[in-house]
């Protein structure tokens, strides 16, 4: 993969290339409802692949804040169309890495000396790039070390970029911005917890000695003497990525491990910390020798007692038998809004009640089998109903808690991630106890 030589870092540059973007989107968008004009015809999806592809060129090559983005809604797959998810799942593992001279750069601005200086070996060329920094492989004392360098000007730009970025997300979604603010402030606050690798380091030190005895898990050492807030420093792990694992066909017994691992992992941490690893995606699980090994703790999510028993309420099966009772759990988790039409409350219960009926089902059984395709394929039309539904796409008001972002988005991964894994995962789970 071609080295990436610099990244626009001045605010005028970064501003230009996004509005650029959508300005291209909004091109896309004429020329879309011209054709359709003049033919009839919808052309839906091609219109999504050309504005996809654009926004993601632009986003890969800002990095940061963008990038991100690009990564976290490539997970959910109930939120952008499929054209937008296939081609922002690339932010995933299809990253241009800058070139030795930066990461040199950032070396010596956070520790005064160059990266031969701290370990005896440093590999120039890095091992693969991410969002927000590259890992690049190092050894010292005759360990080895997997170093992640952030990419230069990645938090002092996050906040502008974001800001430009608010009217294409607008765009693609749909959404009206003063029902959304709460939400995108979530986001914001998240993405800039993920520049300070100090944070990570601190996040991850908590999460694994809360974790322990979990079968068939297990996490690198990490070093604070080699880390600092842009430069992060662990065990580097010889393991497949979670889809590179899969490629290798394995056998479903294993695969079934490994998934029931990543199961339990997560339900741990949501329901026994309260704080858990947010971003469930390939690239930061790998499978060694039979056992799986959870990386990158810069985003985390802590969630309250009052707030957990509303959100996970919405799990109790009598809520699909009764919607007396499903139109008040909405209303007390702001669901349903006292200025609501009797109209609109009944569309509400009946649209969250489809929505629950698909994705509360691994909940419902002691077993669950996410190699089952209607599953996923029930998720996709799931999300491609909602997206055209025209109540929600008019209903105004803030719904719902903007704590909801990382919780909904880290069981989307996780189920993305069991399903591509073809996993048959033991999910039998305490309803009883949010009634």
């Amino acid at each position: 993969m071609t080295e990436q030589g610099q990244i626009t870092s001045s605010r005028v540059g970064r501003i230009a290339a996004l509005a650029g973007t959508g300005a291209l989107m909004g091109i896309n968008y004429l020329k879309h409802y011209g054709r359709r004009m003049v033919t009839g015809e919808t052309g839906q999806e091609a219109l999504h692949l050309s504005n996809a592809a654009a926004v993601y060129k632009t986003f890969s090559e800002l990095k940061g804040g963008p990038l991100k983005l690009a990564q976290m809604l490539s997970i959910d797959k109930n939120v952008l169309p499929r054209a937008y998810s296939d081609q922002f799942a690339m932010a995933q593992h299809s990253v241009p890495p800058l070139s030795y001279p930066l990461v040199v750069k950032t070396f010596r601005r956070e520790f005064g000396r160059e990266p031969t200086e701290l370990f005896d070996t440093f590999e120039q060329k890095a091992a693969h790039g991410a969002s927000i920094g590259q890992v690049h492989r190092a050894t010292r004392c005759g360990h080895l070390h997997a170093v992640k360098v952030q990419y230069p000007g990645v938090a002092k730009s996050l906040r502008s970029d974001l800001r430009v970025i608010k009217p294409l997300a607008l765009q693609m979604f749909g959404l009206k911005e003063n029902d959304f603010r709460d939400y995108f402030h979530e986001v914001e606050q998240k993405l800039l917890e993920e520049t300070d690798y100090t944070l990570e380091l601190k996040n991850a030190e908590m999460l694994v000695s809360a974790s322990p005895g979990l079968d068939n898990i297990r996490f690198p050492s990490y070093y604070a003497g080699l880390s600092s807030a842009h430069i992060l420093t662990m065990d580097w792990v010889d393991g497949l990525t979670l889809d590179k694992y899969v490629e290798t066909r394995p056998e479903q017994v294993e695969r079934d491990r490994i998934g029931q691992a990543l199961w339990d992992f997560y339900q741990h941490q949501v329901h026994t910390l309260r704080v858990f690893h947010a971003d469930p995606h390939p690239g930061n699980f790998l499978v060694k020798n039979g056992v799986l090994w959870v990386l990158d703790f810069g985003c985390t999510k802590s969630i309250d007692e009052g707030f957990y028993r509303k959100q996970f309420r919405f799990l109790d099966p009598e809520l699909l038998e009764n919607q007396g009772a499903l139109e008040k759990a909405l209303e007390g988790f702001d669901v349903i809004l006292p200025t609501d039409t009797d109209a609109q409350r009944r569309e509400m219960v009946t649209v969250c009640g489809r929505t629950l009926s698909v994705l509360a089902k691994p909940f419902h059984a002691d077993e669950f089998d996410f190699g089952d395709a209607e599953f996923m394929s029930s998720m996709w039309e799931l999300g491609e109903q909602n997206r055209d539904n025209p109540f929600l796409r008019e209903v105004s008001g803030r719904r719902g808690s903007p704590d909801s972002v990382y919780v909904n988005r880290t069981y989307f991964g996780l189920y993305s991630l069991l399903s591509r894994l073809g996993a048959k995962v033991k999910t039998v789970f305490p309803i009883g106890c949010f009634a």
